[in-house]
């Protein structure tokens, strides 16, 4: 008789556009070829109703739907949570999903600031025995496993400049009402960075590219937006954020600068991830205004100076039943992000480093990075990063 597979059962906390997204992902668990175990929406929490039917109508799965987190938290027949709420609620929220052993995928920024970061990083330490990672669905385009695989293979020589960036826009309308995410005292002193960040840090953090300094420009470009009763309210977040950062790279014994751009604000940006690296041996760009277009320049001494168009197709890090010469998009990565969380929770870590979630110390990195930016902004200087 075949061994029955592991079924780990999901609670969601914060059922707006990302819960939703996470639940259709289990809608399409069926997609991926032999995943690590099935996965089974049971618990949902959410502060108001309105999301309640959908979620209900659509998985029979859930057996528990309430306002209350902690409800969740002490179901046992929970596993794990997807927590997908403001960043000022996540130290507690975070905190306590990983002290009532509920393993857990968390929203970045992860922390609403450094203290808050670490609050949950020491819960961590307290309960080794919890999973626990963050949101980031950037490295799943296979055009971006290709670089990281170029990056394991030392394919680039020595790194000249490194270009990330994540830019929409969407607040470039004055009249958008205001919500959470354009208020500090919800989203926090970092703005964008923490809204926008860990997407555009993710794959030079998981490279082992180490940022030692930054000197920040940050923009208040919309300091006042409508409150969707008449009036106008404070906006009180950063709006665009443009980092110039040095960076070590160990495995090289080498130093080069690496350029951020977090834009909320960003003319003719639908909603743009984007990696550029130069490299004494290689270099490549990509956009995922172009998601099935990779740009590669190989260089040999004496040769020409030649930039390819590789069409990457469906070549995800998790089979799928997709063909590789059909496209991939969002929804995608959302998958394979999930694929990659569920087979560390169970197998362990993936073949390629490339292939898993961001973890929380990266996200701890990213925290000081942006710490160290506001000072820099503040202060109009190059700042140190913190150890």
């Amino acid at each position: 008789m075949a061994e029955q597979a592991r079924v780990i059962r999901f609670g969601i906390i914060g059922c707006g556009l990302m819960g939703r997204e996470f639940a259709s992902a289990v809608a399409r668990w069926c997609h991926l070829v032999e995943p690590a175990a099935q996965v089974r929406l049971v618990a949902i929490c959410n502060r108001s109703d309105k999301p309640f039917g959908w979620f209900t109508s659509n998985f029979p799965s859930i057996t528990q739907v309430t306002h209350n987190y902690r409800e969740v938290l002490a179901n046992p027949d929970v596993d794990a949570v997807y927590v997908a709420l403001p960043h000022d609620l996540h130290e507690q929220v975070y905190g306590d999903a990983i002290r009532a052993g509920k393993h857990l995928m968390g929203e970045k920024p992860f922390g609403i600031d450094l203290q808050a970061n670490e609050a949950i990083l020491a819960a961590m330490v307290e309960h080794p025995d919890v999973f626990v990672r963050c949101v980031s669905q950037f490295p799943f385009f296979p055009a971006v496993q290709r670089i990281g695989r170029m990056i394991e293979a030392g394919a680039f020589g020595r790194i000249i400049e490194v270009r990330s960036a994540f830019l929409h826009s969407s607040d470039l309308d004055p009249n958008k009402p205001i919500n959470w995410k354009r208020q500090q005292a919800h989203c926090g002193a970092y703005g964008v960075m923490g809204d926008l960040g860990m997407h555009a840090c993710h794959v030079p953090l998981r490279a082992g590219w180490k940022p030692r300094n930054v000197r920040a420009i940050l923009s208040d470009i919309m300091p006042q937006r409508p409150d969707g009763r008449g009036a106008m309210v404070p906006c009180d977040t950063w709006d665009n954020a443009t980092l110039l950062v040095e960076c070590d790279d160990p495995a090289a014994g080498s130093r080069f600068p690496w350029i951020l751009r977090t834009h909320r604000i960003a003319p003719g940006e639908k909603n743009t991830w984007s990696i550029e690296i130069d490299g004494t041996a290689a270099s490549v760009r990509f956009s995922t205004r172009d998601p099935k277009r990779l740009e590669l320049l190989t260089y040999k001494p004496g040769g020409e100076q030649v930039w390819q168009a590789v069409q990457c197709g469906y070549e995800t890090a998790w089979p799928t039943i997709t063909g590789p010469i059909f496209e991939f998009g969002f929804t995608d990565a959302i998958l394979q992000m999930w694929a990659a969380y569920v087979h560390e929770l169970v197998k362990g870590p993936p073949a390629s480093r490339f292939a898993g979630c961001a973890t929380a110390q990266e996200a701890n990195v990213s925290h000081r990075l942006f710490t160290a930016a506001l000072r820099s902004a503040a202060e109009g200087a190059t700042v140190e990063i913190s150890a």
